[in-house]
């Protein structure tokens, strides 16, 4: 069986750097649960494409730079 693919994310620094945004603060912006966006944080869960969006665009920043797709199959396929 291959190894999961995750979605890393930096939300936590990226708040602390947007005048120390709250969870509950970036929760209330983008319409989700706080403690959704702790699971999110801790990638416990990762979120739909437009919550991804939603959270770079509150936390002003290209999605990019908040999620990243971190591959871990070992080996490329020819």
């Amino acid at each position: 069986m291959g190894k999961k693919t995750r979605i890393t994310n930096n939300i936590r620094t990226l708040r602390f750097m947007a005048s120390e945004m709250t969870q509950a603060e970036l929760a209330k912006r983008i319409g989700m649960t706080r403690q959704t966006i702790i699971a999110i944080e801790q990638e416990r869960y990762s979120p739909s494409l437009e919550a991804a969006f939603q959270i770079a665009h509150a936390l002003n920043t290209p999605l990019e730079e908040v999620f990243q797709f971190a591959d871990d199959t070992s080996a490329a396929k020819d």
